[in-house]
């Protein structure tokens, strides 16, 4: 049985994350913007799960989402590149010690951002495209 509530509620979060990320690319704030794309993501992944009534718990976008084709829904094989992608922004890009030297505002670009801000659009559009297959049934 799906849960429209549980997921609409995940779902806004990540929504409102990606127009935080976009503010913060605007902003010159790159590494936030990347963290945020990643956080967007990992909302909208985690709302197919609850909506689903699934555990979801992790920061690993990749990780969520191989539970989400353990549930039954493929996502393709540029999905889990996407995720693999943002998936190496949850650290460094908040972590003085994450590099070697520096802060981590110091080491994203604009490009940067702009990429991690569309890979996370990409995958909260294949949610939403799942959860309005599933609610046809």
């Amino acid at each position: 049985m799906l849960d429209e509530s549980k997921f609409q509620r995940w779902l806004r979060t990540a929504l409102k994350n990606l127009d935080s990320a976009r503010g913060d690319l605007e902003r010159g704030d790159f590494n936030w913007a990347c963290f945020k794309a990643h956080q967007a993501a990992e909302m909208a992944l985690k709302a197919l799960l609850h909506g689903l009534g699934l555990p979801a718990y992790g920061r690993s976008l990749s990780k969520l989402l191989q539970r989400i084709e353990e549930a039954g829904l493929k996502a393709s094989e540029e999905n889990m590149k996407l995720a693999k992608s943002l998936d190496k922004l949850y650290v460094p890009t908040r972590y003085p010690n994450a590099w070697s030297e520096g802060s981590p505002h110091e080491y994203y670009t604009e490009e940067d951002a702009d990429q991690a801000i569309e890979y996370a659009k990409k995958l909260i559009e294949w949610v939403v495209e799942r959860w309005k297959q599933l609610e046809k049934g």
